[in-house]
């Protein structure tokens, strides 16, 4: 009788500091992997008419001269590059000042800015892709006037600092025709926790080392608190079956089931972080 009563006790206790020790070791690694997960996503971009025309993961020179550095960083360093361009066309050519002269004629605004949210896999309301349209004028007395420019867009995780995530190519814009909007279809592939985004757009005339046009969620409600998860936290769903387990639980005590418990919880954080 003492020994199976010194047996259960002891198998209590094993179950009971194995579950402790898995659920602290969970922690850690979760707590380790946090502080050095990387946010990765793909855009594609190009005007509404053409885009689906485009292929593009996102790895464009100038998306990866800046991404990941914050509003504040990509401006001193654009400003910067554009004085080194300048400085080397001054001593090699005179014609490049030349043709953007007029760049300090130009007015810009961006009219309108909206999201979409596309692709929520396990349907908890978070989507790890959406797409963002915006439409660039040209302000100008000359009928048809057009520019080239870029932009950069940028998201804000709950109010947090804007982060880069993607810079268009040049395209043209004309006068304040609608039939120019840009759209940025991203996917989210890893190291965005489900969270609430805003998006931020900063328009460049090709040329002109400062912004020339800002749009963003103080401008619109269509891209304030966007619902956002990258897909490492998207899974697909699988369905699970349950099977009797009477007696195993008469036979076994619940301590087990509290172990398995703890090795399938520990399993399921592992997959996501993978």
């Amino acid at each position: 009788m003492f020994n199976i009563l010194f047996k259960k006790t002891f198998n209590k206790k094993l179950t009971i500091n194995l579950t402790a020790t898995l659920l602290l070791v969970s922690q850690i690694s979760l707590a380790q992997t946090s502080t050095t997960i990387e946010q990765v996503s793909n855009s594609v971009g190009g005007t509404k008419s053409n885009i689906d025309s485009i292929k593009s993961d996102g790895k464009s020179q100038r998306t990866l001269a800046f991404k990941g550095m914050n509003r504040t960083e990509v401006t001193l360093a654009r400003q910067q590059k554009e004085k080194n361009l300048a400085s080397t066309s001054s001593t090699s050519s005179s014609s490049q000042s030349v043709v953007y002269s007029s760049s300090f004629y130009h007015s810009f605004s961006i009219y309108t800015g909206y999201s979409q949210l596309i692709t929520d896999i396990d349907e908890d309301g978070y989507y790890q892709t959406f797409s963002v349209v915006f439409d660039a004028d040209l302000l100008s007395p000359m009928a048809n006037e057009q520019a080239v420019v870029y932009a950069d867009l940028y998201l804000s995780q709950n109010g947090g600092p804007w982060v880069l995530y993607f810079s268009t190519d040049d395209f043209v814009i004309t006068g304040e025709n609608t039939d120019d909007e840009f759209e940025v279809v991203t996917e989210l592939d890893s190291g965005y926790v489900p969270d609430y985004y805003d998006v931020l757009i900063d328009l460049y005339e090709v040329g002109y080392s400062d912004v020339v046009a800002t749009y963003s969620s103080n401008d619109s409600n269509e891209l304030y608190a966007l619902p956002l998860e990258s897909s490492d936290y998207d899974p697909e769903y699988i369905e699970v079956e349950y099977v009797e387990v009477e007696y195993y639980e008469k036979h076994s005590g619940g301590g087990i089931w509290l172990l398995f418990g703890a090795l399938l919880v520990l399993g399921v954080r592992l997959i996501k972080l993978k």
